[in-house]
């Protein structure tokens, strides 16, 4: 018999279920290096692959909020975090094998890369926008920021997801089926958190009987 407090235990197989989530992408990674799946450009196969698994955990982030308010379940939002860390994680692998791999640690040309070139220059701020987040990522921050404070800190992952779309988009060029299909997740994701602060400031107008200003 499980105290109030304590965590249920179908919410510790959620966890174990969503961690296997977030590290299946390096087991299918791993087993296309082993079985010449990457194809005659390994490099490029592999930073594909991390980015765009990073990209899909961050909408992945973003989707919890409209199914707990969608289904009434509570329960997602504590694997909120995980996903969102995944993310964060597998975008960090994605810039270090684009150092490393791809670049060769080449600074001058890094440097040139990350402050000329539009592919490169989008998927860079999309990845700075979330050092922050995961940073305050902590139940310790969220107290020492306040609630509304981090609230505000953690809607960069906006413009963080509207950049790595893009970031996706132009580094393919030729294909765009995958980053337009990202692309329309997102879409449907920022349109229904715009919709649903329209109708609370609808409502919050009503209550209080002003108008909508002009």
């Amino acid at each position: 018999m499980r105290t109030p407090t304590s965590t249920p235990v179908w919410l510790w197989w959620a966890r174990a279920a969503t961690l296997a989530l977030c590290l299946a992408p390096a087991a299918v990674l791993l087993h296309r290096a082993l079985t010449d799946g990457l194809g005659a450009e390994p490099v490029e196969a592999v930073l594909i692959h991390t980015g765009t698994w990073g990209l899909r955990f961050l909408l992945l982030t973003l989707a919890v909020t409209p199914l707990c308010r969608l289904t009434g379940w509570r329960w997602p939002v504590r694997l909120r975090r995980m996903l969102g860390l995944a993310s964060f994680f597998w975008l960090v692998g994605h810039f270090g094998l684009y150092l490393g791999l791809d670049q060769g640690f080449d600074w001058p040309a890094i440097a040139e890369d990350l402050f000329t070139r539009l592919p490169q220059m989008t998927g860079f701020a999309a990845l700075l926008l979330l050092i922050p987040l995961a940073i305050t990522s902590t139940d310790a921050m969220q107290r020492r920021l306040g609630g509304r404070r981090w609230k505000r800190l953690h809607r960069l992952i906006y413009p963080a997801a509207i950049l790595g779309v893009l970031h996706f988009a132009l580094m393919v060029k030729a294909d765009l089926q995958q980053p337009l299909l990202h692309a329309a997740v997102l879409v449907v994701l920022l349109g229904w958190r715009l919709r649903s602060a329209l109708a609370l400031r609808r409502s919050r107008q009503t209550v209080t009987g002003r108008g909508p200003s002009l």
